[in-house]
This record gives C-alpha cells, structure tokens and sequence, in this order.
C-alpha cells in the first residue's frame, strides 16, 4: 500500500482572501467579532486554490489554520463550496492565543509523525520562518500583500 505524502495548506491568506473584512481589526478596539463572521463571504484566492487542488491530486491535504475552532462549520463550508477537500482540518482551539508560529509548529510535529510532510504552503513570513529553521519544506504564499493588521492578529494577538 502506498502512503501519499501530507501537502498542508493555510486557509486565510492563502485560498481565503480576508481583505475585505481587515478593517475590523486594523484599528483599536479590535472587534474580532465582526471580523469572524465575514469569513463565508471571503472570495477565493485562485493561485492558492489552484496550487492546492494540484496537491490534492496525489496528497493528502491537510489544512492547517490559526483560525478558532468555533469556525469550523463556516470553514469546511467555505473549502467545499470552492471545490477544496475538507476531510482533514486542523483549527486552533478557541482559547488557545499563542502566536501563529508556535502553533502551528507544535501542529506540525503532531502531523508529521503522521506521515512524510513534502509541502507546507502558509502566507505568514513568520510562521514561514519559524517552520523552515524546524527543518520543514515550506512555500510562502505571495499572491496577496501581507497586511500589518493581519501580522498582528496572527504573531501578537494569536486570533488567526
């Protein structure tokens, strides 16, 4: 039996495009709130869609998002609606705010003694850092300009 190697992919920033709803939290008193509940009506970032679907071809795709927990319905609805595979999803627990890269470094280890991991495709220079000294083979995701306030609530605030 031959084991497919692991593709993981970010959601926001990489397939989500959140521009539309970074006004919430560009400014003090962040509603994180408002934020959140936008993120069924992102539009799909086509380079990162495309980019994961050709993973899914002979994959397994892992998602692997800072978003909290409590999103997982409006996620997996969002992936499936773009025609994403949404049979492995790993979410942040709701009360976990560490930076992004911590956790999703700890989320790797767990994942890669699950299997080979060949790709780890994320938009965060950040968490793209922190991955790389790990010893992951990571991609920086480009296609969107990388916004302060989202560097923020990832790295600082640890909401996404």
């Amino acid at each position: 039996m031959h084991v497919k190697p692991i593709a993981v992919f970010d959601v926001d920033g990489v397939v989500a495009d959140v521009r539309h709803r970074l006004h919430h939290v560009a400014h003090r008193p962040k509603n994180w709130r408002r934020f959140f509940a936008g993120a069924d009506r992102d539009p799909a970032l086509a380079p990162g869609v495309e980019l994961a679907r050709e993973y899914a071809r002979d994959h397994r795709l892992v998602w692997l998002t800072g978003r909290p927990e409590y999103l997982r319905p409006v996620t997996e609805r969002w992936l499936a609606r773009h025609g994403l595979p949404v049979n492995e999803l790993l979410m942040r627990p709701t009360s976990d705010h560490r930076p992004a890269r911590e956790f999703k470094v700890e989320q790797m280890r767990r994942l890669g003694e699950t299997g080979e991991v060949e790709i780890v495709v994320d938009d965060d220079p950040a968490v793209v850092s922190k991955l790389s000294e790990a010893g992951w083979p990571v991609r920086l995701a480009d296609w969107v300009p990388y916004a302060e306030s989202l560097r923020e609530a990832q790295e600082r605030e640890g909401r996404t």
